[in-house]
């Protein structure tokens, strides 16, 4: 086959701060291992001096140039929604979009954030215990995250975010899924993470655009375990603290890459293979 003939895909990333992303890199990597031409562009609205108001003009422009699809990260996971023709029953049911398919002129929702935060979590926190979580954030991935950490068995999550109206819609959403009480609104902090026995950070506060912590670090202890779902940097400062007190931690590493590999079999239309985008997710500079 020559290179023209090649099945080729052209995909890209929509997000806020985006320029360290690893996810150009793990999606032309096993593009080319597959033999695809395969081409992946971070489309920064704050590189382009953009805000999330641009993002009906940034998805017409891409499905018009011929992309095949889009993911969609911070501050645009729950903005595109109303932009789009269809949702799977997996994004409607969170609530949230991170990848956009353009198949016959329409435009089709998917998330695979949930799926690759429980991948995270079966792999790097298997055993922990699940009778009460803290969620800091209630935004798009906060939303995936919380519907991965219920179907995984957490008894009760304690939802904190800033803006309560979202909030409680999470809150809401998350009971009528998964039965009344389950999820509850966070009002006294230091309290709720001195009874948790897990802390999740949804937020995007930790990235190196954003850095320092979620909540004070003085309510943290050692009988945490805590979760992250930042990657850039891996380790945040929470990690940093929380392992600094013997807490166990995850970082963003397993959701980065399994929510790529789904976006990357949903955009080609072929298995990824997915040990192979880990080891090239841990050979890429930090």
């Amino acid at each position: 086959m020559t290179q023209t003939q090649r099945p080729s895909v052209l995909a890209g990333l929509i997000g806020s701060g985006i320029q360290a992303s690893r996810t150009p890199a793990l999606h032309e990597h096993e593009g080319d291992a597959q033999g695809l031409r395969y081409l992946y562009r971070l489309i920064d609205i704050d590189a382009l001096g953009l805000d999330p108001s641009a993002l009906p003009r940034l998805l017409d422009g891409a499905q018009s140039s011929g992309f095949t699809g889009l993911n969609i990260t911070f501050p645009c996971k729950q903005t595109v929604i109303p932009l789009l023709d269809e949702l799977s029953a997996e994004a409607r049911g969170i609530g949230a979009v991170n990848t956009v398919v353009f198949k016959d002129g329409k435009r089709i929702g998917h998330n695979t954030d949930c799926l690759g935060f429980a991948e995270g979590f079966t792999r790097g926190l298997q055993g922990a215990a699940r009778r009460y979580v803290v969620q800091m954030g209630a935004g798009g991935a906060g939303a995936a995250v919380a519907h991965a950490l219920l179907d995984a068995g957490v008894e009760r999550l304690v939802i904190f975010e800033v803006e309560a109206q979202r909030a409680q819609a999470l809150v809401d959403n998350l009971n009528a899924h998964f039965g009344a009480g389950r999820a509850q609104l966070g009002l006294d902090l230091a309290g709720a993470v001195a009874e948790a026995d897990g802390l999740v950070n949804t937020t995007p506060v930790g990235m190196a655009k954003l850095p320092g912590l979620p909540l004070p670090a003085e309510h943290l202890h050692g009988g945490l375990w805590v979760a992250d779902i930042i990657y850039f940097p891996l380790e945040t400062e929470l990690l940093r603290q929380a392992r600094s007190l013997g807490c166990r931690t995850l970082d963003g590493t397993t959701m980065a890459v399994f929510q790529a590999v789904k976006a990357f079999e949903l955009f080609s239309g072929q298995r990824a293979d997915a040990e192979r985008m880990m080891a090239h997710f841990h050979s890429l500079p930090a």
